[in-house]
Protein backbone atom coordinates (compact mmCIF):
# COMPACT_ATOMS: atom_id res chain seq x y z
CA UNK A 1 0.00 0.00 0.00
CA UNK A 2 1.28 3.37 -0.85
CA UNK A 3 1.88 5.47 2.46
CA UNK A 4 -0.44 8.81 0.94
CA UNK A 5 -2.46 10.41 3.69
CA UNK A 6 -5.34 12.42 2.67
CA UNK A 7 -6.64 15.19 5.25
CA UNK A 8 -10.10 15.15 5.41
CA UNK A 9 -10.62 18.65 4.97
CA UNK A 10 -8.75 17.88 1.12
CA UNK A 11 -12.25 15.71 0.61
CA UNK A 12 -15.40 17.31 -0.64
CA UNK A 13 -18.33 15.98 -1.65
CA UNK A 14 -21.73 17.22 -3.94
CA UNK A 15 -24.33 18.51 -1.54
CA UNK A 16 -26.47 20.94 -2.80
CA UNK A 17 -27.47 22.98 -6.41
CA UNK A 18 -28.93 26.29 -6.81
CA UNK A 19 -29.29 29.38 -9.30
CA UNK A 20 -31.16 27.55 -12.08
CA UNK A 21 -31.17 30.31 -14.86
CA UNK A 22 -30.92 30.26 -18.71
CA UNK A 23 -30.63 32.97 -21.51
CA UNK A 24 -31.13 32.43 -25.56
CA UNK A 25 -27.73 32.20 -27.74
CA UNK A 26 -29.08 34.65 -30.50
CA UNK A 27 -25.88 34.32 -32.62
CA UNK A 28 -23.31 31.85 -32.84
CA UNK A 29 -21.11 31.71 -35.55
CA UNK A 30 -17.63 31.95 -36.78
CA UNK A 31 -17.77 36.26 -36.38
CA UNK A 32 -19.74 36.06 -33.03
CA UNK A 33 -21.29 34.53 -30.32
CA UNK A 34 -24.25 36.83 -28.52
CA UNK A 35 -27.07 35.63 -25.98
CA UNK A 36 -29.97 37.58 -24.64
CA UNK A 37 -30.92 38.73 -21.29
CA UNK A 38 -30.39 36.01 -18.50
CA UNK A 39 -33.61 34.57 -16.36
CA UNK A 40 -34.97 31.94 -13.61
CA UNK A 41 -35.52 28.72 -15.21
CA UNK A 42 -36.89 26.79 -12.10
CA UNK A 43 -36.20 25.60 -9.01
CA UNK A 44 -33.88 23.00 -8.74
CA UNK A 45 -33.83 19.61 -6.80
CA UNK A 46 -30.80 17.85 -8.60
CA UNK A 47 -28.64 18.32 -11.64
CA UNK A 48 -26.61 15.45 -13.28
CA UNK A 49 -24.24 15.40 -15.97
CA UNK A 50 -23.23 13.01 -18.27
CA UNK A 51 -20.67 13.22 -21.29
CA UNK A 52 -20.47 10.78 -24.27
CA UNK A 53 -17.19 9.68 -25.04
CA UNK A 54 -15.20 6.96 -26.53
CA UNK A 55 -11.08 5.56 -26.61
CA UNK A 56 -9.71 3.78 -29.28
CA UNK A 57 -6.51 2.50 -29.75
CA UNK A 58 -4.74 1.41 -33.13
CA UNK A 59 -1.98 -1.65 -32.88
CA UNK A 60 1.40 -1.82 -34.97
CA UNK A 61 4.09 -3.89 -34.48
CA UNK A 62 1.73 -5.28 -31.39
CA UNK A 63 2.12 -2.08 -29.82
CA UNK A 64 -0.71 0.61 -29.27
CA UNK A 65 0.76 3.36 -31.83
CA UNK A 66 -2.18 5.70 -31.75
CA UNK A 67 -5.36 6.73 -29.20
CA UNK A 68 -8.31 8.38 -30.85
CA UNK A 69 -10.40 10.19 -28.29
CA UNK A 70 -14.03 11.21 -29.40
CA UNK A 71 -16.14 13.62 -26.91
CA UNK A 72 -19.59 14.25 -28.06
CA UNK A 73 -21.80 16.14 -26.16
CA UNK A 74 -23.20 16.82 -22.84
CA UNK A 75 -26.30 15.48 -21.34
CA UNK A 76 -27.64 17.81 -18.72
CA UNK A 77 -30.45 16.48 -16.14
CA UNK A 78 -32.52 18.92 -14.17
CA UNK A 79 -34.87 17.81 -11.69
CA UNK A 80 -37.35 20.74 -11.19
CA UNK A 81 -41.58 21.31 -10.60
CA UNK A 82 -43.80 21.75 -12.82
CA UNK A 83 -43.06 23.95 -15.23
CA UNK A 84 -45.24 26.99 -16.17
CA UNK A 85 -46.68 26.26 -19.78
CA UNK A 86 -45.26 30.42 -20.96
CA UNK A 87 -41.65 28.83 -19.85
CA UNK A 88 -42.05 25.20 -20.97
CA UNK A 89 -43.16 26.56 -24.59
CA UNK A 90 -40.00 29.10 -24.65
CA UNK A 91 -36.92 26.35 -24.27
CA UNK A 92 -39.04 23.61 -26.50
CA UNK A 93 -39.78 26.23 -29.16
CA UNK A 94 -43.66 25.61 -28.99
CA UNK A 95 -45.91 28.83 -29.39
CA UNK A 96 -48.09 30.49 -26.43
CA UNK A 97 -51.38 31.78 -27.10
CA UNK A 98 -50.79 35.56 -26.02
CA UNK A 99 -54.76 35.92 -24.97
CA UNK A 100 -55.41 32.55 -23.56
CA UNK A 101 -51.56 32.03 -22.27
CA UNK A 102 -52.62 28.08 -24.33
CA UNK A 103 -49.70 26.13 -25.10
CA UNK A 104 -50.07 25.44 -28.17
CA UNK A 105 -48.74 21.94 -29.67
CA UNK A 106 -47.15 22.73 -32.82
CA UNK A 107 -44.40 22.35 -34.59
CA UNK A 108 -41.37 23.34 -32.69
CA UNK A 109 -38.51 25.65 -33.48
CA UNK A 110 -35.61 25.01 -32.59
CA UNK A 111 -33.85 28.01 -29.93
CA UNK A 112 -30.53 27.44 -28.30
CA UNK A 113 -29.56 28.50 -25.05
CA UNK A 114 -27.10 28.62 -22.71
CA UNK A 115 -27.49 27.39 -18.47
CA UNK A 116 -25.74 28.26 -15.49
CA UNK A 117 -26.23 26.92 -11.97
CA UNK A 118 -23.89 26.49 -8.86
CA UNK A 119 -23.00 23.39 -7.19
CA UNK A 120 -22.40 23.57 -3.65
CA UNK A 121 -19.85 21.55 -1.95
CA UNK A 122 -19.76 19.48 1.88
CA UNK A 123 -16.80 22.74 2.80
CA UNK A 124 -19.70 25.26 1.94
CA UNK A 125 -17.61 26.48 -1.10
CA UNK A 126 -19.57 26.64 -4.67
CA UNK A 127 -18.81 25.42 -8.06
CA UNK A 128 -20.14 27.80 -10.51
CA UNK A 129 -20.95 26.68 -13.95
CA UNK A 130 -22.20 28.49 -17.77
CA UNK A 131 -23.13 25.85 -20.36
CA UNK A 132 -22.61 27.85 -23.16
CA UNK A 133 -24.98 26.18 -26.10
CA UNK A 134 -27.33 23.39 -25.75
CA UNK A 135 -31.15 22.56 -26.61
CA UNK A 136 -33.92 21.18 -24.92
CA UNK A 137 -36.03 18.02 -25.26
CA UNK A 138 -39.74 18.07 -24.95
CA UNK A 139 -39.92 16.67 -20.89
CA UNK A 140 -42.02 13.86 -20.27
CA UNK A 141 -44.63 14.03 -17.35
CA UNK A 142 -46.25 11.83 -15.19
CA UNK A 143 -49.23 11.98 -12.80
CA UNK A 144 -51.12 9.70 -10.78
CA UNK A 145 -54.31 9.84 -9.01
CA UNK A 146 -54.55 11.63 -5.71
CA UNK A 147 -55.12 9.33 -2.84
CA UNK A 148 -54.42 10.45 0.81
CA UNK A 149 -51.29 9.79 1.14
CA UNK A 150 -48.26 12.48 0.45
CA UNK A 151 -46.68 11.53 -3.62
CA UNK A 152 -46.21 13.91 -6.56
CA UNK A 153 -44.12 14.32 -9.09
CA UNK A 154 -41.85 16.63 -10.06
CA UNK A 155 -40.55 17.07 -13.73
CA UNK A 156 -36.88 16.40 -15.17
CA UNK A 157 -35.53 18.15 -18.46
CA UNK A 158 -32.84 17.12 -20.56
CA UNK A 159 -30.32 19.55 -21.98
CA UNK A 160 -28.00 18.65 -24.83
CA UNK A 161 -24.97 20.50 -24.62
CA UNK A 162 -22.57 21.20 -27.56
CA UNK A 163 -19.05 23.42 -28.28
CA UNK A 164 -19.89 26.70 -29.75
CA UNK A 165 -19.36 27.42 -33.49
CA UNK A 166 -17.17 30.53 -32.10
CA UNK A 167 -13.67 30.51 -31.14
CA UNK A 168 -13.13 32.92 -27.76
CA UNK A 169 -10.14 35.61 -27.87
CA UNK A 170 -8.71 33.68 -24.52
CA UNK A 171 -7.76 30.81 -25.85
CA UNK A 172 -9.03 30.90 -29.36
CA UNK A 173 -11.23 28.03 -29.29
CA UNK A 174 -14.54 27.12 -29.08
CA UNK A 175 -16.02 25.64 -25.54
CA UNK A 176 -19.10 23.82 -24.72
CA UNK A 177 -18.67 25.25 -20.54
CA UNK A 178 -16.80 27.12 -18.06
CA UNK A 179 -16.61 25.56 -14.79
CA UNK A 180 -14.78 27.08 -11.78
CA UNK A 181 -14.38 26.56 -8.22
CA UNK A 182 -14.93 29.23 -5.50
CA UNK A 183 -12.42 26.89 -2.96
CA UNK A 184 -9.33 28.06 -5.51
CA UNK A 185 -9.79 31.59 -4.65
CA UNK A 186 -8.79 32.74 -8.04
CA UNK A 187 -12.13 34.02 -9.91
CA UNK A 188 -13.76 37.08 -9.45
CA UNK A 189 -17.66 35.60 -9.09
CA UNK A 190 -19.38 38.94 -8.41
CA UNK A 191 -22.59 39.19 -10.62
CA UNK A 192 -21.56 35.53 -11.89
CA UNK A 193 -24.91 35.07 -13.28
CA UNK A 194 -26.27 38.31 -14.62
CA UNK A 195 -24.88 37.50 -17.41
CA UNK A 196 -23.75 34.61 -19.45
CA UNK A 197 -20.03 33.70 -18.79
CA UNK A 198 -17.57 32.86 -21.45
CA UNK A 199 -13.88 32.15 -21.65
CA UNK A 200 -13.32 35.94 -22.35
CA UNK A 201 -15.64 37.14 -19.87
CA UNK A 202 -14.38 35.98 -16.28
CA UNK A 203 -11.91 38.31 -14.48
CA UNK A 204 -9.65 36.99 -12.12
CA UNK A 205 -9.20 38.76 -8.46
CA UNK A 206 -5.73 39.55 -8.86
CA UNK A 207 -7.13 42.29 -11.18
CA UNK A 208 -9.41 43.88 -8.57
CA UNK A 209 -7.01 44.55 -6.13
Amino acid sequence: MPDTQIQSEDVVEFRGCDNLVIAEVTSDTSAAYTVGEVKDLAPVAEISKKVETSVAKKYYDNVAKITIRSEGSDEITLTVPALSLSMLGWIIGKDIDEDTGAFLDTPAVERTFALGYRIKLTDGTYRYVWRLKGTFSIPDETSSTEDDGTDSSNQQLTFSGDRTIFKFTRNKKSAKAVVLDERDGKCDFDNFFETVKTPDSIYSLKKKT
